[in-house]
């Protein structure tokens, strides 16, 4: 190859080397995809129903009702430990459980995981809600919500209705979960 041939490829190479920083430092980050949910007259919604038959196993391997959460606003968060913006807006919805303390509403999370990496993963980051094994069986439940992508994370607003309020497809956007939460509780 002679040198002319060497310096094109070079300033090629330079010219994409460029144009792909340019767009990383221009990229923006996508908001959830949300979904309002039109009451189903006073019913429960058929997914809520659904929710509250399973009992799924805690971290201590221990099956637990979800009919527990019956009665009280809840946010219901599908994550996994592989799921880059899952783990990054756990440690904010952790905080926001902790805070209201279940006064208000309540938080847990369905793990699409093994118990072995949720475990470890809520050690580490000292998780402030109940985490519960969702496995696969726990996509299949998000699909019940609306989730037809099966993507994560997935977090569903319930009232204390049984009504599906809101869906949220991606990370969070906390501002905007605290004015559902606000409005559910006004």
């Amino acid at each position: 190859m002679n040198k002319k041939h060497v310096a094109a490829y070079a300033a090629v190479a330079a010219m994409f080397g460029i144009m792909g920083a340019l767009v990383a430092v221009n990229k923006k980050e996508v908001p959830p995809y949300t979904t309002t949910i039109a009451p189903t007259g006073g019913k429960p919604h058929t997914a809520v129903d659904k929710l509250y038959q399973q009992s799924l196993n805690d971290l201590q391997g221990k099956p637990q009702s979800l009919a527990q959460w019956r009665g009280k606003p809840l946010v219901v968060n599908f994550w996994a430990t592989w799921c880059a913006p899952c783990v990054q807006e756990m440690p904010e919805l952790s905080e926001l459980a902790h805070t209201d303390g279940g006064k208000t509403f309540n938080v847990i999370g369905i793990g699409i995981d093994s118990p072995s990496n949720m475990n470890e993963f809520a050690a580490k980051l000292k998780i402030a809600y109940p985490l519960y094994v969702g496995g696969m069986g726990g996509t299949e439940l998000s699909r019940d919500f609306g989730n037809s992508a099966g993507g994560l994370p997935y977090t569903v607003l319930i009232g204390a209705d049984g009504q599906v309020r809101k869906t949220y497809l991606g990370k969070l956007k906390f501002d905007e979960l605290r004015a559902d939460l606000a409005k559910l509780n006004g």
